[in-house]
């Protein structure tokens, strides 16, 4: 297994309870959609996976290590063998695109080399191939505050590409984007790790893209996993269930508002 989880709870300062008894087997090469209301606990199940949170009860084993269970150091080690695709990318608004696509390799590069990147990058052909992949390879030297929400998240996407993973892990990684160009760019990190042989987790909102892009889809509600299914196996019932009752219902491609007229009255 590539990743497991064990009775895997999360419980916050304030008592919250965000996870509770979370059991998770995930084979490599997976690809794995994650979907649920709002507030379920898809982004602390990433963070869990990614070794940014720990949990307050139960096992996590990743790549065969136990993360709490080891060094800083080799904990270190083992995140750079994870790739982390965040909804807002963390990318400095002056930092150039071809910048930020090599950062995917500072856990592999020496102090060295992390510090002549900044100066002059290193490796400006294979950022540019990763950016190709997104059909972005024309904004290389673009600076981030320069582009638009959706081309940053595909540059956030090029950089985990670029890094070469084991794991592949997305927080709603389409959302800034268009229907059409969500579909592709889900269809070509999908792509991606089936030909590398990564395992892909991904929580989206949009469950219509879960199902057409990944293989195995698990719902989650209330911080507990209510199925784990093949996607095809996933009924609308199970779905109607895992959102009943929330205010936010699941996000369509395309969400079409009708604009609201004010009458202003005659003096």
């Amino acid at each position: 297994m590539n990743l497991t989880l064990e009775g895997v709870g999360v419980t916050h300062a304030n008592g919250h309870v965000a996870l509770s008894d979370i059991d998770l087997r995930v084979k490599p090469a997976e690809r794995v959609a994650i979907i649920g209301p709002s507030g379920a606990g898809k982004t602390t199940l990433l963070r869990l996976l990614a070794t940014s949170l720990q949990p307050t009860s139960g096992a996590i084993s990743l790549l065969e290590q136990q993360p709490w269970q080891i060094g800083t150091r080799q904990r270190q080690r083992l995140r750079a063998r994870i790739g982390l695709i965040h909804q807002a990318p963390p990318l400095p608004p002056r930092q150039r695109v071809v910048t930020a696509i090599l950062a995917g390799k500072l856990g592999e590069w020496s102090a060295f080399k992390s510090l002549l990147n900044l100066l002059y990058p290193v490796d400006i052909s294979g950022a540019k191939a990763a950016l190709a992949r997104l059909d972005l390879a024309d904004k290389l030297f673009e600076r981030c505050d320069q582009l638009s929400g959706g081309q940053l998240q595909r540059v956030g996407i090029a950089r985990v590409l670029y890094q070469s993973p084991q794991i592949i892990l997305a927080d709603e990684p389409v959302s800034a984007m268009d229907p059409v160009l969500a579909g592709h760019t889900l269809s070509v990190l999908s792509s991606e790790a089936a030909a590398r042989g990564v395992t892909l987790l991904a929580s989206l909102h949009a469950v219509d893209l879960a199902m057409a892009h990944f293989p195995r889809v698990i719902g989650v509600r209330a911080g507990r996993i209510v199925f784990d299914l093949p996607s095809e196996q996933v009924s609308q019932a199970q779905l109607d269930a895992l959102y009943a009752n929330e205010q936010l219902q699941p996000e369509p491609s395309i969400t079409v508002q009708t604009p609201t007229v004010i009458q202003i009255p005659r003096c």
